[in-house]
């Protein structure tokens, strides 16, 4: 059970002021300042330093964040599990698992399909977002762990390759082979700031001092069914998974468009927190899943 003066950090850590953490626990901000005081003296260390408005932590005050907010979540998901216990036919609680929107619709359902046949008395529950929005739910203890494409902080998460994707270029059907120049003069339909499949994309054109604006114009999209609708039916060219494309490839109404000097893969990354006592569970878990 944590203390209720690493409650009081974290609060302040995530708020970055006293007396908002001290809104949302209901105290008073002198107390606040109190539980700091007394875990600066307990640890030998300052932990919070002024900035601005507000505070931030210190060196010393990241690495206890890191730790002890790996330890709330881990203590409400044991909280979930003793309470479980007690409940009729349940012997654990579900698993909370986070994907970014590419995994959720073309990887997860086969995948969860396959570990519901292995264990049948499994519950699960699945939150969908883009990378960062994965990351905050992490970080928050409302997830256990996420699927995701994007970029996160390695030193906040721990991290196991799930799969190495191609990322594809794809049109209309029926168009054939073309260069990057030509790719450039076509119209750009991407997904929204954010998202992981568009950062790939950023991060790929950066790589060739390239950019978003430098395509003929740009459509944003934050849903991939209607990103490859508007590319079927003529509207650009888009970048996306080949696992979220296969179905539209093989039917010919996609066409895959890349060039032999712009082809990539990246990976699909299960993370958690770091630290917490669960890792060997979820590396164990993803041996299971892995293709």
């Amino acid at each position: 059970m944590l203390d209720y003066r690493t409650h009081t950090f974290l609060a302040v850590c995530r708020a970055g002021s006293l007396t908002r953490a001290a809104a949302e626990l209901h105290v008073t901000q002198p107390a606040v300042s109190q539980h700091i005081r007394q875990l600066e003296r307990h640890y030998g260390q300052a932990l919070l330093v002024k900035s601005g408005r507000g505070v931030e932590p210190t060196p010393a005050g990241r690495l206890l964040y890191q730790a002890l907010d790996a330890m709330e979540a881990d203590e409400g998901r044991l909280q979930s599990e003793l309470a479980a216990l007690g409940e009729e036919g349940c012997s654990r609680p579900p698993l909370r698992l986070g994907c970014t929107r590419t995994v959720a619709d073309f990887v997860a359902p086969r995948l969860l399909a396959s570990h519901l046949r292995r264990h049948p008395d499994e519950r699960l529950l699945m939150r969908t977002g883009n990378t960062a929005e994965l990351v905050t739910l992490l970080d928050r203890g409302e997830i256990d762990f996420a699927l995701v494409e994007g970029s996160f902080d390695r030193s906040s998460f721990e991290s196991e390759t799930f799969s190495r994707e191609s990322f594809v270029a794809v049109a209309a059907g029926g168009m054939g082979p073309m260069s990057t120049a030509d790719l450039l003069g076509m119209r750009l339909v991407l997904r929204e700031e954010g998202s992981g499949t568009r950062e790939i994309l950023e991060r790929h054109l950066a790589a060739r001092d390239l950019a978003v604006g430098d395509f003929a114009g740009v459509i944003e999209l934050a849903s991939i069914p209607a990103i490859k609708a508007c590319v079927a039916a003529g509207a650009g060219v888009s970048f996306l998974y080949r696992v979220a494309v296969e179905d539209e490839l093989d039917a010919g109404t996609l066409t895959d468009v890349t060039p032999t000097d712009f082809a990539v893969e990246h990976d699909f990354s299960l993370i958690w927190q770091r630290g917490s006592q669960y890792g060997r569970r979820w590396r164990a878990l993803l041996r299971e899943w892995r293709p």
